[in-house]
């Protein structure tokens, strides 16, 4: 008789092989730690394999448990597009999504794309921006849903995590070392005042080399060593590096990831899209 595998217990393997850990997996999967490694041991046992090194300072797949991942997201996709096609009526409409330009690679695509698998027809609006505009558009009703990277995230906010904020400058650059130091930032960019006044502290002098809101202009002007900026680790703009440690230049401390998600839009699809964006940024 043919048997089947359980595929509650392939989505808790999938997603522990995606965030690197039971704990993090039982909190995107809204069970206990015990739940999901009980359906861990179940799976393997189902399958006589050894799906996990367990024996690595840091979790990882064995060759069997690779091979498994690959079935296991197919599984799972046809099995939520099945879901999605029969049973998912009322998720339609628009869903208004804001992310800073810095970070919406490398996770927004795949997010983007797996909830239009899951809900066909419900469109997501994003829109890439500067926090500071970001959260005044959302304060106008303008956003469902928004990321913000901050010093000081709203008491609505639910914070996911801190991420270092670094210099940045072109590839094999001596702009670091000119002074006034050149800084390259639009004038609605909240890592600015953190940058000035770091350098201000140490008494380095500055000045800018670009203004305006053209976030291609700045990009272009760090890339051609005319200028550094400073961007949280994760985001740095094509052509640029981040500068080393003996640079000279100070530390910029760390901003936090927060989300922000309206109240009055309360469905499967936005429980889906929060719940992927506490995985992809949870840090």
């Amino acid at each position: 008789m043919p048997r089947n595998l359980d595929l509650t217990a392939v989505r808790s393997f999938v997603t522990v092989a995606d965030v690197g850990g039971v704990t993090r997996a039982a909190g995107y999967l809204n069970l206990t730690q015990s739940a999901v490694s009980m359906q861990i041991k179940r799976l393997e046992e189902a399958l006589g394999l050894q799906l996990f090194l367990r024996a690595a300072r840091k979790l990882a797949l064995s060759p069997e448990g690779e091979q498994l991942l690959s079935y296991g997201r197919r599984m799972l996709a046809l099995n939520d597009e099945a879901l999605s096609r029969f049973t998912s009526t009322s998720c339609e409409g628009e869903i208004r999504l804001g992310v800073p330009h810095d970070v919406v690679y490398p996770a927004i695509p795949g997010i983007l794309k797996r909830m239009s698998q899951a809900y066909p027809g419900l469109r997501i609006n994003l829109v890439s921006s500067f926090t500071m505009l970001i959260k005044e558009e959302f304060g106008r009703g303008g956003f469902d849903v928004i990321l913000t990277t901050e010093e000081a995230p709203d008491a609505g906010a639910e914070v996911l995590g801190s991420r270092p904020l670094v210099w940045v400058g072109g590839p094999e650059g001596r702009a670091w070392q000119q002074r006034p130091l050149r800084l390259g930032f639009k004038d609605s960019c909240i890592f600015r005042p953190r940058a000035q006044a770091a350098l201000d502290q140490v008494g380095i002098s500055w000045e800018l080399a670009t203004g305006g809101e053209s976030e291609t202009a700045v990009e272009a002007t760090v890339a051609a060593d005319l200028a550094v900026t400073a961007r949280m680790l994760g985001g740095l703009p094509a052509d640029t590096v981040m500068l080393p440690a003996d640079s000279g230049l100070p530390a910029l401390g760390e901003m936090k990831l927060a989300l922000y998600h309206s109240p009055r839009r309360k469905d499967e699809a936005m429980d889906m899209l929060m719940a992927e964006m506490r995985l992809a940024y949870s840090c």
